[in-house]
């Protein structure tokens, strides 16, 4: 087997655990409006469940990032990448298991705990496995590997909505909620046992438990006797700046989809047991937009990357209509979806491959998205409010590549604060929770707009940063495209 094959293979493996982080992630949304009707809570107490996940990764990578200075190394240097990952795996199971008793008590905390507990297990593994997916193979290319690796979380995304509706919403219909909130323990109960056998199967797996961070660096930069190795990570200027980035990307990635069900329950009539293919579609629309950006990561000529750009979000939306179908769901309704996924491949070949053109167009797109979903009403809404996604696609690996770039042996620490922000997933779908209670639920969504807002000044910022850095972000696209 080739070099280049033997990489493709190691990814192949590595990212069946990107597929967990969006299938629970997703899932959550389900969650909430069923534990806002059991347990009588108002829009803002309905967000813990958000906050408690998604704070959990701060709490992990502060352990991390503690853990590393206490014992004066780097953790996942001194126990391998591949490790780390297997470990994170068996936390994040014994936090879907502890579902189990949280269902048959009806308790509200146990079940926040056990979200808080497999959270915990997400920070270490993304702690390890994004920064291994950038450096799998060519460095100009590795966002369009993460990319790639979020479309296989995006399918996560997709399909869990449909499958924890599904062993939830028929006790919703019957009028059971109590039933409602034991059935979660079986999907739970699965959950875990499925993290315990990829970590049996990632351990023996021949994805690397090491790598050369210094290495990549010099491979990164345009001149390598201007590379300075700083002492820590906050040093860089482009990690300080993208920890805010990511900590509003996620933030508005998961406010908008957290707010979203209580905005077609409340403004629109819809109920709550119809709503998964909805929720399934904001995260399908994530995977179509991964996929179209993926294109770049594989190393095919330019025409062949030209057409894979715009056949793979029709293939990703094919898959979103193919399991809504086998649930049941009705489909035509969503087909005039494809002309929005028209704008999304435009703005994929407006940006040229390049990770800082790419946010930028994406978060001037979102803005757009989020103002027409405000100051319209009914299926123009949804339909704005849904292709948020769209525009949220790519920007996770956008941010994160800009972000450790030139980080060089201070990746692993900028990768661990760059988890940790995260939590702006939480904070920020309570901040939008709290508006919503004391304005509206269609007018909260101006949160979002804010969050976008920021992400178009860091792309605009970020080359400049990186060109005093000696690395020039379209001499690494254009080394990319040949």
């Amino acid at each position: 087997m080739t070099t280049h094959q033997t990489r493709w293979s190691q990814f192949a493996v590595l990212v069946t655990v990107f597929f967990f982080w969006g299938f629970v992630a997703a899932s959550n949304d389900i969650l909430i409006p069923v534990f806002k009707n059991a347990f009588h809570l108002s829009q803002q107490q309905s967000m813990y469940v958000a906050l408690a996940f998604y704070v959990a990764y701060t709490v992990g990578s502060l352990v991390y990032f503690f853990t590393s200075r206490l014992i004066g190394a780097d953790v996942l240097n001194r126990i391998g990448y591949k490790n780390g990952i297997c470990l994170g795996l068996l936390i994040s199971a014994m936090g879907s298991l502890l579902f189990y008793p949280a269902a048959n008590a009806g308790s509200f905390g146990l079940m926040l705990s056990g979200l808080f507990i497999v959270g915990l297990g997400f920070s270490l593994q993304q702690i390890a496995a994004n920064p291994l997916a950038i450096v799998m193979g060519n460095p100009a290319t590795g966002a369009q590997r993460l990319t790639l690796a979020g479309g296989v979380n995006n399918f996560g995304t997709t399909i869990g909505p449909l499958l924890v509706s599904f062993a939830i919403f028929g006790s919703v219909m019957a009028g059971g909620t109590e039933a409602s909130i034991e059935s979660v323990k079986t999907p739970y109960l699965v959950l875990g046992a499925a993290f315990v056998l990829v970590a049996v199967f990632l351990k023996f797996s021949p994805v690397p438990n090491h790598i050369d961070l210094d290495a990549l660096a010099e491979d990164e930069a345009e001149d390598a006797n201007k590379l300075v190795h700083k002492k820590s990570a906050f040093a860089y200027p482009q990690l300080v700046l993208g920890m805010v980035a990511i900590f509003l990307y996620v933030g508005v990635e998961v406010s908008t989809i957290a707010n979203l069900p209580a905005y077609l329950e409340e403004d629109l009539g819809i109920p709550t047991s119809q709503l998964a293919p909805y929720v399934s579609l904001y995260w399908a629309s994530l995977m179509i937009g991964r996929w179209a950006g993926a294109a770049g990561a594989f190393e095919v000529g330019m025409n062949a990357r030209r057409m894979l750009t715009v056949l793979l979000p029709y293939v990703a939306f094919g898959v979103f209509l193919a399991v809504n179908a086998i649930a049941r769901h009705e489909i035509t309704q969503f087909l005039g979806y494809s002309l929005v996924i028209v704008l999304m491949i435009g703005a994929t070949f407006a940006s040229r491959g390049n990770p800082a053109r790419m946010l930028l167009i994406f978060s001037l797109c979102g803005i757009a998205a989020l103002l027409i979903g405000m100051f319209t009403s009914g299926k123009a809404s949804i339909v704005a409010f849904i292709s948020v996604g769209l525009f949220c696609s790519t920007m996770w690996p956008c941010i994160f590549a800009l972000a450790i770039t030139g980080l060089g042996r201070n990746t692993n620490q900028g990768s661990s604060l760059l988890i940790m922000m995260i939590m702006g997933g939480g904070v920020v779908s309570w901040l939008q929770g709290w508006l919503a209670d004391v304005t509206s639920i269609h007018m909260s969504f101006v949160v979002g707009v804010v969050c976008f807002a920021y992400l178009a000044l860091y792309a605009a910022r970020a080359p400049g940063i990186l060109r005093r850095q000696g690395i020039d972000l379209d001499r690494l696209t254009a080394q990319a495209g040949h």
